[in-house]
């Protein structure tokens, strides 16, 4: 057998099923989301459905329903059994916890639906954004996206439970991994539902919180702190972490908020944080980083494209980049340590 002969046997030619799967990754994804919108997961978290039952509770029309649900099946979205009476369809034991809004703890719902009402269809706009540089949310005077989301209540309430479906996975790691005993209060920068307090301090009872936002988000904010019984140990401090200095605490925190900005003003919040904290303090930093190779991180990746298409001058970006804007602001003792799904942490101590 000749060389090239050897090596055709080790190596099976090439099949398009991978690019397929990329390619019309947008079906099984629309799927999911259109199954949110319609409160397909809602409705079966009360008790499991027939066909037609689920049908009419949801308002879908014959012609696709039972595809659209065995679709939700075979994706492992939905359970279903099949007996003399007809077919059942049943959540599953992931859709039950976090796509179910009867329970607030774990539902990431919220992100869901920002993703199908408003960045589903910005994807769209990918090509001329990266022609262009510009993202695609701009209205037509050209305003800041966040003046006009900070504008409109709706908008607001909408994307702050988008974050919190974004961030718990790694809040609720991080709750577990970072060394908290060592400290006594938390300041989260960027504060916005109060997710990461109440999710931190109702883990570690001695801890005491203080959340840094627009006053915009102080009624959010308040909900949150009710909700979990922490009235008496978060409260929410208005401010504009451009203009104004960021509160002091023995922890500072900063969740998935630096990819919102340029590099200019990533190290310019982390130059306040090191003004801000006393001597041994510590600052966190956790949003879905790049692996510092920068091939593995899908996730990271991709992100970073969605600031492109979010921000005037976001960018996603490498622990190792991270750790470099700490060295610089002054912080010691410097790690990267992984969290739940694509998130890492970043951790710098004054």
């Amino acid at each position: 057998m000749s060389a090239n002969n050897e090596n055709e046997a080790a190596e099976p030619p090439p099949h398009p099923a991978g690019l397929m799967q990329i390619a019309f990754g947008f079906w099984a994804s629309k799927a999911l989301l259109s199954a949110v919108e319609l409160g397909v997961f809602a409705a079966l978290a009360e008790r499991p459905m027939t066909a037609a039952e689920l049908r009419l509770r949801v308002g879908v029309h014959p012609r696709g329903a039972e595809d659209f649900f065995d679709a939700l099946v075979a994706l492992d979205l939905l359970r279903r059994t099949d007996a003399p009476d007809g077919r059942r369809y049943a959540n599953t034991a992931a859709t039950d916890r976090f796509l179910n809004p009867a329970r607030p703890e774990t539902s990431i719902g919220g992100l869901f639906d920002m993703a199908n009402s408003a960045w589903y269809p910005r994807w769209g706009s990918l090509t001329e954004a990266l022609r262009t540089g510009a993202p695609q949310t701009a209205g037509e005077d050209g305003a800041d996206p966040f003046d006009e989301l900070y504008a409109d209540s709706d908008r607001l309430r909408r994307f702050q439970d988008a974050m919190t479906g974004l961030s718990l996975g790694g809040i609720l790691d991080m709750a577990e991994k970072f060394p908290w005993g060592r400290y006594r209060t938390v300041a989260d920068i960027g504060c916005s539902a109060g997710t990461m307090l109440s999710r931190v301090l109702q883990r570690h009872a001695h801890l005491s919180g203080v959340g840094f936002d627009l006053p915009e988000l102080a009624p959010i904010f308040k909900e949150t702190a009710v909700e979990f019984g922490m009235v008496g140990r978060m409260r929410f401090s208005p401010g504009d972490f451009f203009a104004d200095p960021l509160p002091g605490a023995d922890v500072l925190a900063f969740g998935h908020v630096l990819h919102d900005w340029d590099l200019d003003t990533k190290r310019m919040l982390l130059g306040k944080a090191f003004e801000a904290l006393p001597e041994g303090g510590a600052v966190v930093v956790y949003e879905s980083m790049i692996d510092d190779e920068r091939r593995y991180n899908a996730s990271g990746l991709l992100s970073s494209l969605h600031m492109l298409l979010e921000t005037p001058g976001g960018f996603d970006y490498t622990g190792a980049d991270c750790l470099g804007w700490l060295d610089e602001a002054g912080f010691g003792s410097l790690r990267v340590e992984s969290l739940a799904g694509p998130d890492s942490m970043a951790i710098g101590v004054k």
